[in-house]
């Protein structure tokens, strides 16, 4: 099962429609290269409509519900509560999930990376496998029970274009620092750690819909 993110602006049927993920998925199950599971794809807010709140909040404030991005800080409380009081718990009770955590990922782009990287870090009893797309990275500094998270975590995958490395973007308040140096970091503290670049491609489409190629046949193995 997994959740997949959209980003700042777009809604649950960005996906879907600008990201192809159907049609990546059917590709590579074709191709038999990743296994069958479900997708499901929630309302994250959208910051600039006015569904989703910007907090004030002075930098280095960041907690597991909030994080700064390049033009402030989002709070991601509300959908946090949505997602694991209600929305899971609902998909799991209409649809034919595995409903445990090692059956369980979550994935998301920019804001939505965002989500997952804030999520996943609070509920490591909910997802086994983390994927953030232009939305951060994992530094060993924010995992606060390493020894937990090696014996739940079983995926972490860290996607960026190539033309957004090096730039504030990546690089800037609550995004977690380089992405390369934290995969690198987090493979030498024991974890399974996917760094993906994308090549000649910057904070679009095309990168994320690579990251998804690269990120769903890693999930739920054996």
């Amino acid at each position: 099962m997994l959740y997949l993110q959209h980003g700042a602006g777009e809604d649950e049927t960005g996906w879907g429609r600008q990201g192809y993920a159907g049609l990546i998925m059917d590709n590579l199950l074709a191709e038999g290269k990743a296994k069958p599971f479900i997708i499901a794809m929630e309302f994250g807010g959208n910051p600039f409509a006015g569904g989703q709140r910007r907090t004030n909040a002075a930098p280095g404030a960041a907690t597991n519900s909030t994080a700064g991005g390049p033009r402030g800080n989002f709070n991601f409380s509300a959908f946090e509560k949505t997602l694991i009081d209600d929305f899971i718990p609902f998909v799991d009770a209409n649809f034919r999930t595995v409903a445990d955590q090692p059956h369980r990922a979550m994935a998301g782009l920019s804001m939505g990376g965002m989500q997952t990287r804030s999520i996943t870090l609070a509920h490591l009893d909910t997802f086994s496998h983390i994927g953030v797309f232009s939305g951060g990275s994992i530094a060993v500094t924010n995992i606060t029970d390493m020894a937990a998270f090696k014996e739940k975590v079983k995926l972490v995958f860290i996607g960026y274009g190539s033309r957004e490395l090096g730039t504030n973007r990546v690089g800037g308040r609550g995004f977690g620092g380089d992405p390369k140096v934290n995969v690198a970091a987090l493979k030498e503290a024991g974890i399974n750690s996917i760094f993906y670049e994308s090549p000649n491609t910057a904070h679009e489409w095309q990168s994320w819909r690579r990251s998804l190629h690269e990120f769903a046949p890693l999930l739920f193995k054996d």
